[in-house]
């Protein structure tokens, strides 16, 4: 097939919608498909099965994207026209402006659309300082269907918890598919555990940002009477660094923050304790599948807006949002109980399977030869 993959916002693949979309990328041309994917990051000009097109000025906003790392792309329909003819399907990552763009192209040339669905209002919201406003989210998810999903031949969902959220939010029932990003196999690969430290050790995973809430179990942690025995290891990077930094040494936390690579990150999965997970906006959290698959237990936010809760065996792996005297309770419920980590862990073991990224790969492949096997039929 000859597939165009749009994608509004690409980047380095430091965060998870980053991750999935090349995962699906490179499976699909390894695959024998003929991708083409168009996004605005500079650094993919002249690199071959890239298109770039300009980015998209936001003015005063500008400061807010480049902190976080992002780039979005303007709608450029002669760009985007010249990549999309003779394709079987066209696949959009994110529903911004080129997403919305390629739509309209798309309905114009009669090419069946498939869309994932990786934003969630929150995501945007948190960074204007809406994050909390119901009707902010409402005017985003209805932007999200008006321009993008509606005209959709069926929407990738990489969880059911955003399939009901955003269908119900819409009061609508859209063709789609439930399908996760998966774990990359090389987390399931057994290793032998090494020890990152004397202390007890903690993994949180995830970018720095305010929907995260990684201060929650900074403040767990530095409240609690264990804290000299405890150290974390924040994996990631964002805005909120510095701030995250400046409370662990209020509180006298013991804590690393950083970027890992792949290779450094197993290798913390595969050391650490303990895994938590603080995120209160998440639409599948495939860090946090990562840790389960490599072993960890997690102890989770139970936040009514994060699909992660649902990973949870029992309510030891919960803890009430925002609540970090509740998480240190579940925390010292695993402190140094070798015997009852490896216990949860074993309970996690049945559902790692499923989360296999090959097999969902090749579940995402299926999703798009139907759509465009569909189309053809009908003309």
């Amino acid at each position: 097939m000859k597939i165009t993959f749009v994608c509004d916002v690409l980047g380095k693949p430091n965060n998870g919608t980053t991750l999935a979309a090349y995962n699906l990328i490179g499976y699909l041309k390894q695959a024998g498909h003929d991708v083409t994917v168009v996004c605005a990051d500079p650094d993919k000009k002249g690199e071959e099965g890239f298109v770039v097109v300009p980015v998209k000025n936001f003015g005063p906003l500008n400061l807010i994207l480049k902190a976080n790392n992002v780039t979005l792309a303007k709608g450029d329909r002669k760009v985007l026209r010249r990549v999309m003819e003779g394709s079987d399907v066209v696949h959009i990552l994110i529903p911004f402006w080129l997403g919305s763009a390629a739509v309209k192209v798309a309905k114009e040339l009669n090419i069946p659309i498939t869309a994932s669905f990786h934003a969630q209002a929150e995501n945007f919201s948190a960074h204007i300082g809406c994050m909390n406003s119901k009707l902010v989210n409402h005017i985003i998810y209805s932007c999200y269907f008006r321009h993008v999903y509606r005209y959709v031949d069926c929407v990738h969902y990489p969880t059911a918890f955003i399939r009901d959220l955003f269908e119900g939010e819409m009061k609508c029932k859209l063709t789609s598919r439930v399908i996760s990003n998966g774990v990359n196999d090389t987390f399931f690969l057994p290793r032998e555990k090494q020890r990152l430290s004397e202390k007890f050790t903690i993994l949180c995973l995830g970018r720095f940002s305010r929907e995260k809430e990684q201060e929650v179990l900074i403040k767990a942690v530095g409240n609690s009477p264990l804290r000299d025995d405890i150290k974390i290891y924040f994996a990631g990077s964002g805005p909120r660094e510095k701030k995250l930094k400046k409370l662990a040494r209020r509180k006298k936390v013991d804590a690393d923050f950083r970027f890992y690579a792949r290779d450094e990150l197993l290798g913390l999965m595969h050391g650490a304790d303990l895994y938590v997970h603080t995120a209160i906006v998440e639409i599948e959290a495939i860090a946090c599948l990562e840790a389960i698959v490599s072993g960890l237990v997690p102890i989770i936010c139970n936040s009514p807006r994060s699909a992660t809760k649902g990973f949870a065996v029992d309510e030891h792996c919960l803890f009430r949002m925002g609540d970090s005297r509740d998480l240190a309770e579940k925390i010292a419920y695993f402190y140094r109980r070798d015997d009852r980590i490896e216990e949860y862990r074993k309970r996690y073991e049945a559902a790692r399977e499923q989360y296999r990224q090959g097999d969902c790969m090749r579940e995402m492949e299926r999703m798009l030869e139907d759509v465009a096997h569909a189309k053809k039929q009908h003309e």
